[in-house]
């Protein structure tokens, strides 16, 4: 069966994904279910024969073309040893003369020249074949990722249109943010940073993208941050407290902006003239609320929206949350879902520590450590490297919708991409590769339940790209393992393993298309 054939067969095929069959079918249906049970058992037989047969016709293809080229290297070199046999007779008769001694040295000259000619002919003709052999394998394998791609579905929204518009949204929030925040003593707000899959280029869902931006937050006049380790919790979770210190500003510059110190003037005075500090508004007790905080973003998102461009065709809609600010804008046409987090930068890296919730219950003084910026730069770095036709971004949308409904997140999945990315050229990521890098991810996911571990992709990798900047505790730090329930819990092992042998069939199941 030749390529076209097998590609004709598998578009036939690729309809749709398998439905799950329900329970307590009548005696009737559970019968037609086994014969149709037992013809497309039949019928992958036969596909898979016919795929065999056409193995075996390039393998016998190959062959023939080596017997063809050896043959031509025999009868070269037989010609060749002819030729060596008549230089040898011509050497005997040297007393003939140097005009003959001449000759005969100028036609040995010319029939080396022609063995040389004939030998590099059979090498280019062995070398073509081989060329031609490769490219058919190349073809097919571009026709079967072809086939491949298509079943891989893509959100609705365009993600780099949604993307481009919610930065412009959160550009001109920004404006009035420093306008109106401009004299007050909460944090100064930094422009937003698109961190999340659909700033990675990716999304796990089809219709529900959610863009979401990080707005970093630096300490206003007389305040300073001040990030403290939190030991209370687990080895392998980092979190933090934003600790809030007042600072004095008895000085030249800050007394001209009529600023009152809070350290050094009295409280009734402070009270009387000048709003009251962080500490009183934002903070519980020395330390930054995360929940007081998102309050305070939903109050200046709503107040702020009037004043915006986008207001005038947009309509704004606040979702509920506790540690961000998320809300949705609509029109007739389409709809963006957006979630503010805010968070403080560590040092002058791409590590922050944010409202973004890690688990189910979290402190409210309570910031965890944040990485999401760092992976985005991660993606930018592959993007920037990558081939136009790189489907590295399609492999891990495959690989975080399919697990859906299993006990593997979608955090697991992106990090074995990354992983994967790092150490594998981007270039081995086109379509002719799609096959071997979906099968390199089933492969990776094997040996992670096996071995119960997979390491994180930021924390202790220090081989990550020197564009990214990382605070030294977290690159050389110790990782830690996202698999450890599986360690200690041995029951969530053996459900891990479970959930991977049925994610395995259906792995195979969409790539074969079978019903």
């Amino acid at each position: 069966m030749g390529p076209l054939v097998f590609l004709l067969m598998l578009l036939k095929s690729l309809t749709q994904y398998p439905q799950p069959v329900a329970e307590g079918l009548d005696e009737e249906t559970r019968l037609r279910m086994e014969v149709r049970e037992k013809h497309l058992e039949w019928e992958r037989l036969q596909l898979e024969q016919e795929v065999e047969q056409h193995s075996q016709k390039q393998v016998q293809l190959l062959q023939l073309l080596a017997v063809a080229v050896l043959l031509v290297y025999i009868v070269v070199l037989g010609f060749i040893g002819w030729q060596s046999f008549l230089r040898r007779e011509e050497d005997e008769e040297e007393n003939r003369g140097a005009n003959e001694e001449e000759a005969g040295n100028v036609a040995a000259n010319e029939e080396d020249n022609v063995g040389n000619e004939a030998v590099n002919e059979a090498e280019i003709a062995a070398n073509n074949a081989v060329a031609i052999a490769v490219q058919e394998e190349d073809d097919f394998d571009d026709r079967v990722g072809r086939v491949i791609m298509q079943r891989i579905q893509w959100p609705v929204q365009d993600l780099q249109r949604g993307c481009q518009w919610t930065m412009n949204l959160m550009d001109n929030y920004s404006l009035y943010f420093c306008h109106v925040l401009s004299n007050s003593f909460y944090p100064v707000l930094q422009r937003a940073i698109g961190v999340g899959s659909a700033f990675e280029g990716w999304s796990p869902r089809e219709q529900d993208v959610v863009y979401r931006v990080l707005i970093p937050m630096t300490p206003p006049r007389g305040h300073s941050f001040h990030l403290e380790l939190d030991s209370a919790g687990q080895r392998h979770v980092r979190n933090f407290r934003v600790r809030v210190q007042l600072e004095c500003t008895c000085t030249r510059e800050q007394q001209a902006e009529n600023m009152l110190c809070f350290l050094h003037h009295p409280e009734e005075e402070l009270r009387r003239n000048q709003g009251p500090s962080l500490l009183h508004t934002l903070c519980t007790g020395s330390y930054l609320d995360v929940q007081k905080t998102a309050r305070w973003f939903y109050q200046l998102v709503r107040a702020i929206w009037p004043a915006l461009p986008q207001s005038h065709n947009w309509h704004l809609v606040l979702l509920p949350s506790t540690r961000s600010c998320q809300f949705k804008v609509t029109n007739s046409r389409e709809s963006f879902r957006i979630e503010m987090l805010f968070g403080v930068r560590r040092d002058d890296s791409a590590v922050f520590v944010s409202s973004q919730t890690r688990e189910a219950h979290t402190a409210n003084t309570i910031w965890p450590e944040s990485y999401a910026v760092a992976e985005v730069e991660f993606f930018k770095h592959i993007a920037r490297q990558a081939p136009p036709d790189s489907l590295h971004l399609k492999c891990l949308q495959f690989f975080t919708r399919l697990p859906l409904g299993f006990g593997f997140s979608t955090y697991t999945m992106k990090t074995i991409v990354m992983h994967l990315l790092n150490v594998m050229p981007v270039s081995l990521w086109r379509r002719r590769d799609l096959l071997e890098r979906l099968q390199d991810i089933i492969d990776s996911l094997r040996l992670c339940v096996q071995a119960k571990r997979l390491n994180h992709f930021i924390v202790g990798n220090q081989r990550l790209p020197q564009d990214i900047h990382l605070p030294a505790d977290v690159q050389t730090g110790g990782t830690y393992n996202l698999l450890l329930r599986l360690a200690q819990e041995p029951d969530a092992h053996a459900q891990a393993i479970h959930e991977y042998q049925v994610l395995k069939k259906w792995y195979k199941r969409i790539l074969l298309a079978e019903d």
